[in-house]
């Protein structure tokens, strides 16, 4: 239960950002924080890993606050995403069974493709007026919940995971009002579009 409950967690902060789950799992290792799991996976921990994660980090922390920018990165991310949910999901799940890894794989997975879908389509309706200050705040936000929570779940992994669970809860229920929104604003924009065009053709005649 434990294990799966930090994959539920991992597989969402995944979805936000995969980069930053690596690194404060393999940092944890590093630091020797305790896991009731038991140890996070070593191949998290390697230098080489953490390299790699920490420099991919760095790209996506500017890319991601930058208006448009953020939604292209995304669209590069829809399959990198749900697989790094899937893999550190095989790999907490450790020695299990086949049947348990599967389990494991389908959870972190499928909440890192649910996460996903939820952050790029909030930012895509957040660019629909793009200024940096909405990106740049939604974008450190997410970053420090995604460091807090996965760190409190390598700990409290059935805390970690519940909070994880209301938060894309709340995130599905935000990105179906967001769509709301801008369907309603496209609409009032092309009615006022069509007035204009009838008044200058009023004028002209």
């Amino acid at each position: 239960m434990d294990s799966l409950a930090l994959t539920f967690t991992s597989g969402w902060a995944s979805g936000v950002n995969a980069y930053l789950v690596v690194l404060v799992l393999g940092l944890g290792d590093r630091l020797g924080a305790d896991s009731v799991v038991g140890e996070v996976p070593d191949v998290l921990a390697r230098w080489d890993v953490l390299a790699v994660a920490g420099l991919l980090y760095v790209v996506e922390f500017v890319a991601d606050k930058i208006p448009l920018v953020d939604s292209t990165w995304d669209a590069i991310s829809t399959v990198i995403r749900p697989t790094a949910g899937a893999v550190i999901g095989v790999l907490l799940a450790g020695d299990a069974d086949s049947l348990g890894q599967a389990l494991n794989a389908a959870v972190g997975g499928g909440t890192a493709l649910v996460s996903h879908v939820v952050k790029s389509g909030t930012r895509l309706a957040i660019n629909t007026s793009p200024e940096p200050v909405t990106n740049i705040t939604a974008s450190v936000v997410e970053d420090v919940v995604v460091l807090v929570l996965v760190a409190f779940a390598i700990r409290h992994p059935v805390a970690a995971a519940s909070v994880a669970a209301v938060l894309l809860v709340l995130g599905l229920v935000l990105l179906v009002l967001s769509i709301k929104l801008v369907r309603r604003g496209w609409r009032r924009f092309r009615a006022w579009r069509e007035r204009r065009a009838s008044g200058r053709d009023v004028e002209r005649r």
